[in-house]
């Protein structure tokens, strides 16, 4: 059982950027699709972003221009999401998980407050 860990969370100005990253026990990226899904409050679970084996990127039309996925290539255990241009309605706890089928288990998450 694969176990990802989130991390890179916290509380950002509007207009901020924080860099979240997500460490995977082993190697997987080059077999499955993964994504960043985050939940703010009050609401149903969403993918903002997800990256393909082959590298390609998709990005939900809310965070699109201004939220960059990328993966570590050489070891291919690392995930990576850059915010830029944060907004408040960008606050939630984000999560990494696969794509389109999430593994069972999910990590922690890293919060995610766009606040001033």
């Amino acid at each position: 059982q694969v176990q990802l860990v989130e991390s890179g969370g916290g509380l950002v100005q509007p207009g901020g950027s924080l860099r979240l990253s997500c460490a995977a026990s082993r190697s997987i990226f080059s077999i499955y699709t993964m994504g960043w899904y985050r939940r703010a409050p009050g609401k149903e679970r969403e993918l903002v972003a997800k990256i393909g084996t082959g590298g390609s990127t998709n990005y939900a039309d809310s965070v699109k221009g201004r939220f960059t996925i990328s993966r570590d290539n050489a070891k291919n255990t690392t995930v990576y999401l850059q915010m830029n241009s944060l907004k408040p309605e960008d606050t939630a706890v984000y999560y990494c998980n696969a794509v389109p089928v999430p593994f069972t288990f999910w990590g922690q998450g890293t919060q995610v407050t766009v606040s001033s």
